[in-house]
């Protein structure tokens, strides 16, 4: 079995984490979100991938190379301009089996529901049901049948999310050939699925249970909750006497544990990090390889990626932080408003209702603070920020400070 993924965009919705990396490439769960995608995939009996990429490319390509470290063939195709997903699938056209699965590289499903989709036989459309249909393209469905795909509308005819996931043979490029380019200019893969029904093929529906969309930048929090709750890498570094690990806490080789650090999982440590002493880890915390915690420092259900130093006597809740930062002495990140209103953070530079109680700050890469440095719930740093002593930092930052 084939898979074609589409890994061509930056995901500008997912900025700044997005500035540095393609969106496929941002890490979750203890690697790039695109790495849990294949192992799924591997694990339902997909042999053999074709990755369609444009944005920031050589990301993907250093990473997953031919495919022989995962035991499987990659290869590659280049999206020159993103002009929607359709675009993105027909530039794949020469490298497609007679018959394939097709995933948006940014959602993640369960690996039982994937083996359904791959069991229908004929064409298929995943499918979610969610509790706001409105953000998504929704499915009209008839007696297990496709009927339409209805792009995000006020008043969506059903609940069932188009969850991105798709089994096809070659017809669907003649559909994609014959489909218009949308108000953006954009050709989209739902309207060759249109085109499809149009002419009428049948396409199956198939309902999967477990979907994780990256989208937004606070994403990342939900991902980390769902798929650090299933790793079992157990313990490869050193705990040194007086620290404890309660619940399911994975801690990767060369790191060190120092005395009196106390971490409750599930919580997920990469390689070579040095953790304390004296610091509070807390559930659903997520710390990339290389990561240095100092003294007192408190940590809370946070995404701190690679390289990161979170300096003593700071504190980081509800946070998504990239790689390579330096949060001086002191520095506290707010992830609650005093009114308990939903926090407002920034998607594409505009306010945005984050539909969350809690929530930190979305840092991008390079990233350095002052010490002493006030954050405010839901704001946003662009990667290479440069801070002073005692700021107090809020909104959309983006200045870079000499």
């Amino acid at each position: 079995m084939q898979a074609i993924v589409l890994a061509a965009g930056e995901g500008s919705r997912m900025r700044p984490l997005t500035l540095t990396r393609p969106k496929v490439m941002v890490p979750v769960g203890g690697g790039p979100f695109l790495e849990h995608l294949v192992d799924r995939s591997i694990q339902s009996g997909v042999e053999e991938f074709v990755f369609v990429v444009g944005y920031r490319s050589s990301a993907v390509r250093d990473h997953f190379g031919d495919g022989d470290r995962f035991g499987v063939e990659i290869d590659y195709v280049v999206q020159e301009e993103q002009l929607g997903t359709g675009h993105a699938l027909m530039a794949a056209e020469d490298r497609a089996q007679e018959r394939f699965l097709v995933l948006n590289g940014d959602v993640l499903t369960d690996t039982l529901s994937l083996k359904r989709v791959l069991g229908a036989g004929g064409p298929a459309v995943a499918a979610k049901e969610v509790e706001d249909p409105s953000r998504y393209g929704v499915l009209e469905t008839e007696d297990g049948l496709l009927r339409s795909v209805v792009e995000k509308s006020p008043r969506p005819p059903s609940n069932l999310a188009n969850a991105g996931i798709y089994l096809f043979d070659r017809t669907i490029f003649g559909a994609l050939r014959g489909a218009p380019a949308s108000v953006r200019g954009e050709f989209e893969l739902t309207d060759g699925i249109n085109g499809l029904l149009s002419r009428g093929e049948e396409v199956r529906v198939v309902e999967i249970e477990d979907w994780i969309e990256l989208g937004r930048p606070w994403d990342v929090l939900e991902a980390n909750r769902t798929l650090i709750s299933q790793s079992d890498r157990g313990i490869q570094g050193d705990v040194e006497p007086g620290a404890t690990l309660s619940g399911p806490v994975s801690v990767g080789e060369g790191s060190t544990i120092r005395s009196g650090s106390y971490i409750v999982g599930p919580v997920l440590i990469g390689r070579g990090c040095d953790i304390g002493p004296n610091c509070f880890i807390r559930p659903h915390t997520c710390i990339g390889d290389g990561v240095r915690v100092g003294n007192a420092v408190e940590i809370k259900n946070s995404a701190i990626m690679a390289g990161t130093n979170v300096a003593h006597l700071s504190y980081v809740g509800d946070s998504v932080i990239g790689s390579n930062c330096n949060f001086g002495a002191g520095t506290i990140v707010a992830n609650l408003r005093h009114d308990d209103a939903k926090i407002r953070s920034y998607i594409r530079g505009e306010s945005t209702d984050s539909g969350r109680r809690k929530l930190g700050a979305i840092i991008g890469d390079d990233v350095k603070t002052g010490i002493n440095t006030s954050i405010y719930p839901g704001t946003v740093i662009a990667p290479g920020y440069r801070g002073r002593p005692g700021e107090v930092l809020r909104g959309h930052v983006e200045q870079i400070r000499p």
